[in-house]
């Protein structure tokens, strides 16, 4: 209990100093953006649902913010390579240079954080993914649920 206490506590923190102020929509357009810009709709889709799936799933934080945010800090700044998604402790600035990809990773996220896409299902509950040129070792321990655009998609158990 005082462990989550403590990442709640960084994640907040870590959240105000990004600008991101517990805006999940903000959130959500910042994962879509820097995990899939490059990808078709599917691929952008595919990628904030997995992130949703993270936030329904108890064994992640259960706001969008929490999940995108989620890895391991030290004084208050995520420690690099050590993030559930990469772009968030690769060092790199967060801020969105593409400012046409960025309104509509932004749009996305809100149509989704809205319930308009609520009955779109192309992950089936995955909670996982990676691009398809690595290979993590926790892909072993994972079910492989289908490839979409440049990522493969994983549920939990295998």
């Amino acid at each position: 209990m005082k462990i989550m206490l403590i990442f709640f506590v960084i994640a907040v923190a870590t959240m105000i100093s990004h600008n991101c102020k517990g805006d999940e929509v903000n959130c959500l357009a910042l994962n879509i953006y820097h995990e899939a810009r490059n990808q078709p709709t599917v691929g952008k889709l595919a990628v904030a649902m997995v992130t949703i799936n993270r936030v329904k799933d108890e064994r992640f934080p259960n706001t969008i913010c929490g999940v995108v945010l989620q890895g391991h800090y030290r004084n208050n700044q995520p420690i690099k390579n050590k993030c559930q998604f990469s772009w968030w402790c690769d060092g790199k600035s967060d801020k969105p240079k593409d400012l046409q990809s960025w309104e509509y990773s932004l749009q996305l996220a809100k149509s989704i954080h809205e319930g308009h896409l609520d009955n779109i299902d192309l992950v089936k509950d995955a909670t996982h993914y990676h691009a398809i040129y690595v290979r993590p070792y926790w892909v072993y321990a994972k079910r492989k649920i289908r490839i979409i655009a440049d990522h493969v998609f994983y549920s939990w158990e295998k």
